[in-house]
């Protein structure tokens, strides 16, 4: 079987996860199977064909590819992969992740932590394992998966551009332990070498600072909008209006003036990471 027991469940009929669960439970009533019969054809237990379909558990790509070709759907199971996908994120930034998906164009200023799109997998189960209230590890693996999904847009075609201005101290805070830490530092080096990405570092000893507001990512959508967004303390919120986005967009502009140049920043990330 290809059960994934470490699935998490989540927000028991909710959403599209409740709306899928209902399509995948009517398709397999009218195709005149019992679970443990479509199950056994999908590679799946029919405890987990029940949660899929009561909403609880949130089903893999590969699984709504497979049911879809055994209960002769015809696509209709297979149009809402992406939504189903996007449930994996928090609420409060599955807009955010729909645009990030699909955007030409991506700028990040990161002030607390490795931006998510740069992150390791240690990294990121260390930065979501310090979250207070605590996360339930199953929720909290579910979040890693989902961070680390996000970095497939630099084997998109065509790859965004995107460019990311870290403040020095996210890259002296070894969070997960000082191993941790230089992994992810390897890892900035071995995606700001991306001819489409491009990495700064803003020091500490920096007297002028325009970011000081704290951290916002600017996205451009291949119809040419131009979305800000911005979180705080897991409060966030898209910004589309012209002035408010205009703002953030100079802002940005202000600091990677002041930042390191890109060649400068990855010379400095080879120091701390020899330092490390």
């Amino acid at each position: 079987m290809d059960d994934d027991d470490q699935q998490p469940e989540y927000e028991p009929g909710s959403g599209i996860l409740l709306v899928f669960g209902r399509q995948l439970k009517r398709l397999r009533e009218w195709a005149g199977m019992e679970r443990p019969e479509f199950g056994a054809k999908t590679g799946y237990s029919a405890a987990t064909i029940a949660s899929y379909e009561q909403g609880r558990r949130i089903p893999p790509p590969k699984f709504i590819d497979k049911a879809d070709e055994v209960l002769g759907a015809h696509g209709v199971l297979v149009e809402m992969k992406e939504e189903v996908a996007r449930a994996r994120y928090p609420a409060f930034f599955r807009d955010a992740a729909r645009l990030e998906a699909t955007a030409v164009e991506l700028h990040v200023y990161a002030t607390q932590a490795v931006p998510g799109l740069l992150q390791t997998e240690e990294y990121a189960r260390a930065v979501f394992g310090m979250m207070r209230p605590p996360l339930d590890e199953e929720i909290l693996e579910q979040r890693v998966a989902a961070r680390l999904a996000r970095q497939e847009i630099f084997a998109r075609r065509p790859t965004p551009l995107s460019s990311f201005v870290i403040d020095e101290s996210v890259l002296l805070r070894p969070i997960g332990g000082r191993d941790v830490l230089r992994r992810q530092l390897e890892q900035i080096l071995h995606i700001g070498q991306k001819r489409t990405v491009e990495i700064q570092v803003m020091p500490l000893g920096q007297e002028e600072n325009a970011g000081l507001a704290g951290p916002f990512t600017l996205i451009e959508t291949k119809e040419g909008r131009r979305i800000a967004y911005v979180e705080v303390q897991n409060v966030s919120r898209l910004q589309a209006g012209r002035d408010a986005v205009r703002a953030l967009e100079n802002k940005y502009g202000i600091l990677r003036a002041q930042a390191l140049a890109p060649r400068k920043s990855l010379a400095y990330v080879e120091k701390v990471l020899g330092e490390t």
